[in-house]
């Protein structure tokens, strides 16, 4: 490739001199690019897009290192890892002592009477618990947390339960909080999946167990506690971004669903700077009381604002829906009390609905040409039942995370153009063990099963659900496909190579966004959306492919990560 400088001034960057993975749909290798006003101009040998170089150009010699287009993120809840900077940290903790002590320095920093709130126990992140954590031997105590302040309310938020990814989780709070939460002896529970424990004397002992993913404690006998802001979601956003930056994360699609809080805090984050990653909200209703007419009312008032690419811009957009079966109804009801607070999840806690109901939705949706997210092989089901009736092919709804997935639902998603979004931290690295146990022998290659999606035509975005939030573990599971527990390989048939995985961490990204024709792969006219390697995926040691860290991000032809110069 033979390209020209314009009258002297040349493009705002040429890379050269590295092994560029353009991921087009030969899979390409080049050894530079340039690219100007945010796109990239050329992409090619050293030789032709060095021809570039103007006045004013930028020359990184990339001196072997590999780039490769941003990574997009399918599952991301990003917003969730600047909110973790908010609360104290009780990490690195190992007694009950050291940790009476880290809440003592937070209290002697806090004006009395406010609460201290902080972060779950155990290591992020996934903040596992348990009672050997610590060397007494027990999880903490009120009369522990007393001792660290009495001049306080304090209270140890449980974690997110999809963190650990089993229940119970825990919350622990002092006697203040206690007593502000108007737990006194012989506590009743707002819900029987929450346990307010007591001793023998029937005195609550401060710890609190859930026996579901998403708390209920905050929303409930922990109200008054402080909650997180529509201000602070806004202002922990950028740092969210350069969190995800780091490793070669220039987009995110959350497809969980965003709640009007959430929606609220991006917009008021891109009014304030330029964001670094471009993101994708799908909206989430909330359905607390609502009839069939409320449903019709809905999409048909909806339907123009979240149509197709939905309302925003290239770097934040709304658009489509997400829907799920109604699930414990009374709880749900419980956490959507707290309105327009939605702690970490981001969505709205009432947004399922009955079977009917939310059948009406789907098909009500599907007319209106509207997408929808779902999550779970359940899901899909509905989907295809849906598209026998009302077509939705060519609208992409998309099934996140299923577990498993068999001949037959793999043939109804291809059939209907669904788009698959993996989380492979949790089916294949932690869980997929006990998976295989549930599903036996016969089913194994049905776990998280990547390579028999591929093959049957359907797009599969990898995902890491905010646990941990590089892409490259993601990358090493769908590869290596080792379960964390028994090391085992599960599921072997199902492995597929680096160059497919890094495809589903790029190409297929984009097409979930509804972006394949901007980003997803380093060729002239696209979005100069790359990252920077030292070292190369596809040769690079297995057990250290999960370990990269971008060198440089660069997003819309702007570095974002590091900051200065290469």
């Amino acid at each position: 490739m033979m390209a020209v400088a314009i009258d002297g001034a040349g493009d705002d960057v040429v890379m050269r001199g590295g092994r560029v993975l353009t991921m087009d749909a030969r899979s390409s290798v080049a050894s530079a690019l340039a690219f100007a006003g945010g796109r990239l101009t050329a992409v090619g040998s050293d030789a032709g897009v060095s021809a570039r170089i103007g006045k004013r150009t930028r020359v990184i010699e990339l001196r072997g290192r590999t780039v490769m287009p941003g990574m997009i993120d399918g599952h991301a809840h990003m917003d969730r890892e600047g909110l973790k900077s908010l609360l104290p940290s009780l990490s690195g903790c190992g007694s009950i002592a050291e940790l009476v002590e880290r809440v003592r320095r937070i209290a002697a920093a806090t004006p009395p009477g406010q609460w201290i709130v902080t972060m779950p126990l155990g290591e992020p992140p996934e903040y596992l618990w348990s009672p050997d954590m610590y060397a007494e031997g027990r999880l903490p105590c009120r009369e522990d947390l007393d001792r660290a302040t009495a001049a306080h309310p304090v209270l140890i938020r449980c974690a997110w339960g999809h963190w650990p990814g089993r229940v119970p989780t825990v919350s622990i709070a002092n006697s203040a909080a206690l007593r502000l939460a108007g737990i006194g002896p012989d506590p009743v529970s707002p819900s029987p999946r929450l346990r307010i424990e007591t001793d023998a004397a029937g005195l609550p002992t401060g710890r609190l167990y859930e026996d579901d993913l998403q708390p209920l404690a905050e929303f409930t006998v922990f109200r008054q506690a402080p909650h997180f802001t529509e201000d602070e979601r806004a202002l922990t956003l950028a740092s969210s971004m350069s969190a995800y930056n780091r490793y070669g994360t220039t987009g995110v699609f959350e497809g969980h669903g965003a709640a009007p809080e959430l929606i609220r805090a991006y917009r008021a984050a891109r009014g304030r700077r330029a964001p670094s990653v471009r993101t994708r909200l799908v909206f989430s209703p909330g359905w607390s009381g609502a009839s069939d007419d409320d449903v019709r009312a809905w999409v048909r008032e909806q339907a123009s604002r979240l149509h197709g690419k939905g309302e925003g811009d290239e770097w934040l957009r709304l658009e489509g829906l997400f829907a799920e079966l109604q699930t414990q109804p009374d709880d749900a009801r419980l956490r959507a009390s707290c309105a327009p607070r939605t702690g970490w999840a981001g969505f709205r806690y009432d947004c399922g609905l009955p079977p009917e109901r939310l059948r009406l939705l789907l098909e009500e949706a599907a007319r209106a040409g509207l997408r929808v997210c779902g999550i779970q092989a359940g899901m899909a089901e509905r989907f295809a039942e849906v598209g026998e009736r009302v077509p939705i092919d060519g609208l992409r709804w998309v099934v996140a995370h299923p577990a498993t997935l068999d001949a037959r639902q793999i043939g109804a998603i291809r059939d209907h153009g669904m788009v698959v979004t993996t989380h492979t931290g949790a089916y294949v690295w932690r869980r997929a063990a006990a998976t295989l146990q549930r599903v036996g022998p016969a089913g194994e290659e049905t776990i998280c099963p990547i390579r028999s999606l591929l093959e049957a035509g359907v797009p599969v975005s990898l995902a890491t659900d905010n646990v941990p939030i590089s892409l490259w573990p993601c990358v090493w599971h769908a590869v290596a496909r080792i379960d964390r527990d028994t090391g085992a390989v599960i599921a072997p048939g199902q492995r597929i190579d680096r160059m497919q995985a890094l495809r589903c961490a790029t190409v297929h990204g984009a097409w979930l966004c509804l972006d394949e024709t901007d980003r997803g792969a380093l060729e002239a006219g696209k979005q100069a959306d790359l990252l920077v390697l030292r070292d190369n995926p596809l040769d690079v040691e297995l057990a250290r492919l999960s370990q990269l860290e971008a060198d440089m991000t660069w997003v819309g032809g702007r570095q974002v990560y590091p900051g200065g110069d290469a």
